[in-house]
């Protein structure tokens, strides 16, 4: 993974590049990173040719499922909604001093909806702190990421509209597991950014 002087460096090089291009670069940089660092021991086994995966459920089965799950775990919780979540729940890293009970609708909509996927997707159901998939770790990867972007790259961007310009993981999943780099559709080569305004305009 980059250091932050190498990150600074090839950003500043990079400026004239595309924001939604430059996260793209930033979001592969990562994932590479993750997949180098990831121990054996952690990766998940391939799965044996006779195996069915489980079919795709629909948008609603998927809210289903997560509302399910967030119920349960709200109840397990029940008067420690607003304690730390890290004396809550456990293996908590990235979301340390929220509270409980606002790590359940980040991680329901801020993740979940985020990449179109239910809980299982990073988590083992009935054993949430349990660290068995790779997504765990890439999701807290990919969080580091977007606060990087969010706190030292975005606030060094001149001439942007918003004064809080801000990324999160439905800048570039939209939905979906895999990151958008083109527009779906479109009949051709992803559109130009639209143009920044120049300084006093």
């Amino acid at each position: 993974m980059l250091s932050r002087t190498q990150l600074a460096t090839s950003t500043s090089a990079n400026m004239k590049m595309p924001l939604v291009t430059l996260i793209a670069t930033l979001s592969a940089s990562a994932m590479f990173a993750v997949a180098q660092t990831t121990p054996p021991s952690a990766a998940v086994p391939a799965p044996a040719e006779a195996k069915i995966s489980a079919p795709k459920l629909s948008p609603e089965e998927l809210n289903a499922e997560r509302d399910k799950f967030v119920k349960e775990i709200r109840a397990q919780i029940a008067g420690h909604e607003k304690e730390p979540a890290e004396t809550v729940f456990k293996d908590i890293k990235t979301l340390k001093g929220v509270p409980a009970g606002r790590v359940l609708a980040i991680m329901n909509l801020g993740y979940s909806q985020s990449l179109g996927v239910s809980c299982t997707h990073c988590h083992t159901a009935g054993e949430w702190d349990k660290s068995d998939k790779p997504q765990k770790e890439i999701a807290r990867e990919m969080s580091r990421l977007s606060a990087t972007i969010n706190k030292e790259l975005l606030p060094k961007i001149a001439n942007l509209d918003s004064k809080q310009p801000a990324v999160n993981c439905t800048t570039c999943h939209r939905g979906e597991i895999k990151p958008a780099l083109n527009l779906a559709g479109a009949g051709g080569p992803p559109r130009p950014p639209a143009p920044v305004k120049p300084p006093g305009a």
